[in-house]
């Protein structure tokens, strides 16, 4: 079985030294609350739950998968009584409202258990995953009657909740959907249509289910702009707010995946179920996009906590595992091979996967600063810089982070040879579920139609100058530090660049339309590495900080310098392949010919 700790020191690195939490908390409203003494029990317990509950369930959930009988779901063995465990933790209500039941603790720290959870058993953490989204969406969006009824249950985590989009005749483009919304004469609507790859759409582990689907009214107008969100529960409740009646909505099959097989990913029919408008008719992608983007960095957090997972288990593996000699001699001369961890090779995937982790981690927090700052902040200015910035994050955590992830885990699996292949040491697992994060949620190329087209190009640039005002702030005022000079030449560079290219994105874009397609994802992904640097920089700052002043950890410390090093040497020069890439334009993409393709017919 894999083995996992919590990166509890580094979590310590980057919310207290980097990015200074304690005063971050501090100047939230009621902030007070997560002092670090309360801040460092969570993240322990949080940490022993993880490895003790969940990571034991991993492999076997995998292996046994879910059970579906007449329309019933059953989740793995133990997943029931994990989750019993998480409720009774008062997990899910860690950074939820008081006046709902929450604890009111800045949204960050559930973040960081997430990321505990996801590196741990993902498939299980799915199942609790878009409760928090559910319960957004109706505190934002829902009636006073709405959140009495359903949101204490989903805080407290009695109840969770799925998001239904997608359809068997369409993904992204949800202005295509099928679903009907027929008013009924007591107020409420029948729900009736088919909606695929639902996560936790049925299971054992909650008492109710909480669907939020997307459908259309009779008249509603066609395209995007006619859709609006219900809230269909698998019980009705009763007068007591408790399950009562069985609704019209059922679990058709579940899906055969590649991954995630723990988790029960569903086929949900409705047929007349009964459901209640959440919002203004026809505005239900708006209200949906506030459970969305949640979803979305929570996708990140599966790819930055299944890189940990990898790596920590490769470098276990890489220390014990003997093979061949060091190719300028012994280095275990009494052992009859070196450990595979001497061969270059072998550090550089395991750096890779040291470098995605640890840069992942440093952009989640920076990012959950900004979360915290939107929904608990007092200042106006801040709460609008923080929307802007979190804006412009959310598709590179989403998207970065698992591609990244995705190649972490390979490499795993790599450092593993044929015993990554194989069932029994658990990595293959780790790819298989990383796949899906690239997927779900939005994929890779619609993150970057986001970044690029919405966040960027129709802001005319000023969401991006927030974030390269900041770098260059930084650059300018570590430009006479000699200790940095290794770190923040190349990245002003890369900040300057990063602007003169989107403004030649821009204005081919005005003559083309699919200018900006073709160099969406590659412009995605220059920005992720980007975004890595400067954050690897503020750590090299902060390293060299605590060399100066102390002793103590200096090997911690060392290694932070050493991992930042890696990254813009190895790294950070992939930027230039997806300049080169963003550069050739759209031309190479859209000339090619149906026939040159052998289609047999135009496209």
């Amino acid at each position: 079985m894999p083995n996992y700790q919590a990166p509890l020191r580094d979590l310590r690195f980057v919310m207290d030294e980097m990015l200074d939490y304690p005063a971050h908390y501090a100047g939230l409203p009621g902030g007070e609350e997560a002092s670090p003494y309360v801040v460092a029990a969570i993240l322990e317990e949080g940490a022993r739950f993880a490895r003790e509950v969940l990571l034991p369930l991993n492999q076997s959930g995998d292996k046994e998968g879910c059970l579906l009988e007449g329309g019933e779901v059953k989740a793995p063995k133990g997943f029931k009584a994990a989750y019993a465990q998480y409720v009774e933790g008062g997990w899910p209500s860690l950074a939820a409202n008081p006046a709902h039941g929450g604890q009111g603790l800045p949204p960050s720290l559930a973040m960081v258990l997430n990321e505990m959870v996801c590196a741990t058993n993902l498939a299980w953490g799915m199942y609790p995953g878009l409760s928090h989204g559910a319960a957004d969406a109706l505190r934002h969006h829902g009636t006073e009657a709405q959140q009495a009824t359903y949101l204490t249950k989903l805080v407290e985590g009695t109840w969770t909740g799925t998001m239904c989009l997608t359809e068997p005749h369409c993904g992204t483009d949800l202005g295509l959907i099928k679903t009907r919304a027929l008013p009924s004469d007591d107020g409420a609507y029948a729900i009736t249509g088919t909606k695929i790859f639902i996560s936790a759409g049925e299971h054992d582990l909650a008492e109710n289910i909480v669907h939020l689907v997307l459908a259309k009214l009779p008249d509603a107008p066609e395209g995007s702009r006619g859709i609006s969100l219900f809230v269909v529960p698998k019980y009705l409740p009763d007068d007591a707010g408790e399950p009562g009646e069985r609704n019209g909505v059922v679990c058709g099959s579940l899906e055969h995946k590649m991954g995630i097989h723990g988790n029960a990913t569903c086929v949900m029919n409705f047929d007349g179920a009964k459901g209640f408008l959440v919002g203004k008719p026809n505005k239900g992608l708006a209200c949906m996009f506030t459970m969305m983007n949640a979803a979305r960095i929570g996708v990140g957090i599966q790819g930055l906590g299944l890189t940990e997972a990898s790596f920590q288990n490769a470098l276990a593996y890489a220390r014990d595992r003997l093979q061949m000699r060091a190719l300028d001699g012994a280095k275990a001369p009494e052992k009859p091979a070196d450990p595979i961890i001497v061969h270059p090779d072998v550090r550089r995937m395991l750096l890779t996967q040291k470098a995605f982790a640890e840069g992942g981690r440093m952009l989640v927090l920076y990012a959950a600063q900004m979360i915290d700052i939107v929904e608990h902040g007092g200042n106006a200015a801040e709460k609008e810089r923080a929307e802007t910035l979190l804006g412009l994050l959310t598709p590179i955590v989403k998207a970065f982070l698992t591609e990244v992830g995705f190649e972490a885990t390979n490499e795993g699996v790599q450092v593993f040879g044929g015993h990554g292949f194989i069932q029994e040491w658990g990595m293959e697992q780790l790819v298989r579920d990383a796949r899906i994060t690239r997927l779900y949620e939005g994929t890779t190329g619609i993150q970057a139609l986001d970044l690029l087209g919405r966040k960027v190009l129709m802001s005319q640039g000023e969401s991006l100058k927030v974030f390269t005002r900041e770098i260059h702030k930084f650059c300018e005022a570590e430009e006479g530090n000699s200790e940095l000079a290794e770190f923040v030449r190349p990245l002003a560079k890369l900040n300057r660049e990063w602007g003169e290219m989107t403004m030649a994105i821009g204005m081919k874009a005005m003559s083309d339309r699919e200018e900006v397609g073709a160099a969406s994802v590659d412009y995605l992904m220059y920005a992720g590495y980007v975004t890595l640097a400067y954050l690897f920089a503020r750590a090299a700052k902060q390293a060299r900080v605590a060399l100066s002043e102390s002793t103590q950890e200096a090997a911690f410390y060392r290694a932070k310098l050493d991992t930042a090093r890696f990254y813009y040497q190895r790294l950070m020069p992939r930027t230039r392949a997806h300049k080169a890439a963003i550069e050739a334009g759209a031309e190479p993409l859209m000339a090619i010919s149906a026939e040159d393709f052998g289609l047999g017919f135009e496209i």
